[in-house]
C-alpha cells in the first residue's frame, strides 16, 4: 500500500534546526561547519526580507524543505522588482522518490504568485535542472564568464580543476572586511554608471548583508577610484578569486583595479562575468562554462537573459 503524501506547511524560525538536520543527511553538510549560523544569516538577516520556507511533514518527521531567498531588483527605468532566488532545498533519503521536491516547489510558486512576487530565478545544476523545467521554469541562457590566469605556474592546477568550487572560502589577507569600508563602497556604488537593464538594488544594507558574513571571508580591495569585493575559494587544486562586485567609474579605472587584483591576490585565476556591471572586455570569455540561468514566471512574465545585469555576487552559490 502506498504511503500517504506528506502535508506541506509554511516553516517558521523554530523549524530551522530540523531543516538543517535534513540537509546535513541529504546533502552531506559537514556538521563541524557553521551551517546554522550561515542559514540564519542568509534567510533571516537579508534586508530584502525573511526567506519563506516550506516543510513537508510526514507524521512527526520533517521529510523535506524548500526555501526561496528574497531578492530586490531595479528595472532599467528604476522601478522595483520583487523576486526570489530558489536556493536551499533537500529531501530526507528516507522520503525520496515521493514527489516531495515537486510538491514543495508547487506550493511555493502558488503562494509567491498570490503574494505578488514577480519571478523566481536560479542556476540549477545538470541534475536538478530537468525537474525545474518540468515544473514550468524556463532556461533563458548561459551567463558567460571572464577569467584571468595569474601566470604559467597556474596552468597545471587549472587543468586539474574541472570540478565544482567549494562552498566555503579560504582566508584572505588582502583587502578589508566590508564593515570597515562600507562608506567608501557605498560612495563607489553611487558613482558607478548604471548598467541599464535589470540589476540588483545595491543599497548599503544589501551590501553589508551580502558580503558581511565573516566565515565567507569577502574582502574589499580598492584601486584609486574603483573597488572590488572578492573572495578566495578552492576549485579542485586551483585557488580561485571570485570577483563578486566591481564598482568603477570608467574602463581605465577598471583596468587599474584588475591589475592590482592580479598582482596582489594569491589566486591561480580571477573569475568574473562578461557583462556589466563587470566591464572587463579585454579578458577572455568562458561562454560555455558559465552558469545556466532559469526563470519561473510568477505574477507577470519573467525577464530574458539579455535584460539582466548580474554581478557574480548575485548568482554565485552561497
Amino acid at each position: 500500500m502506498d504511503r500517504p503524501a506528506p502535508s506541506i506547511r509554511r516553516g517558521t524560525n523554530d523549524d530551522i534546526p530540523a531543516a538543517i538536520a535534513v540537509a546535513t543527511v541529504a546533502l552531506g553538510w559537514n556538521p563541524d561547519e557553521p551551517n546554522e549560523a550561515f542559514f540564519r544569516w542568509k534567510h533571516l538577516e537579508n534586508p530584502a526580507g525573511v526567506s519563506p520556507m516550506w516543510l513537508a511533514i510526514d507524521g512527526d518527521d520533517v521529510a523535506g524543505f524548500r526555501t526561496m531567498l528574497r531578492w530586490n531588483f531595479l528595472s532599467g527605468s528604476g522601478d522595483p522588482l520583487g523576486a526570489v532566488r530558489a536556493v536551499d532545498t533537500a529531501t530526507h533519503p528516507d522520503h525520496q522518490r515521493r514527489g516531495i521536491f515537486r510538491s514543495l516547489s508547487t506550493v511555493a510558486v502558488d503562494e509567491l504568485t498570490a503574494e505578488g512576487v514577480d519571478f523566481v530565478f536560479n542556476t540549477p545544476n545538470d541534475n536538478s535542472r530537468p525537474g525545474y523545467l518540468r515544473m514550468g521554469w524556463r532556461e533563458v541562457g548561459r551567463i558567460p564568464t571572464r577569467f584571468s590566469v595569474r601566470g604559467p605556474r597556474s596552468l597545471p592546477r587549472l587543468a586539474r580543476a574541472r570540478t565544482a568550487a567549494t562552498k566555503w572560502s579560504e582566508p584572505c589577507e588582502v583587502g578589508s572586511p566590508i564593515d570597515d569600508v562600507i562608506d567608501d563602497i557605498a560612495d563607489l556604488a553611487v558613482a558607478t554608471p548604471s548598467p541599464g537593464g535589470i540589476a540588483t538594488d545595491r543599497t548599503r544594507p544589501h551590501l553589508l548583508w551580502r558580503y558581511g558574513f565573516e566565515p565567507l571571508h569577502y574582502r574589499v580591495i580598492r584601486a584609486d577610484d574603483a573597488g572590488a569585493i572578492i573572495r578566495l575559494r578552492r576549485r579542485g587544486s586551483a585557488l580561485e578569486a571570485v570577483i563578486a562586485e566591481v564598482f568603477s567609474p570608467s574602463a581605465a579605472a577598471t583596468r587599474a583595479l584588475f591589475r592590482r587584483l592580479r598582482r596582489e591576490l594569491p589566486a591561480d585565476h580571477l573569475l568574473t562575468l562578461a557583462a556589466p556591471p563587470h566591464p572587463a572586455p579585454w579578458l577572455p570569455t568562458l561562454p560555455r562554462l558559465g552558469p545556466r540561468l532559469t526563470v519561473r514566471d510568477l505574477a507577470g512574465p519573467g525577464p530574458e537573459l539579455a535584460q539582466f545585469r548580474f554581478s557574480l555576487g548575485d548568482i554565485e552559490l552561497f
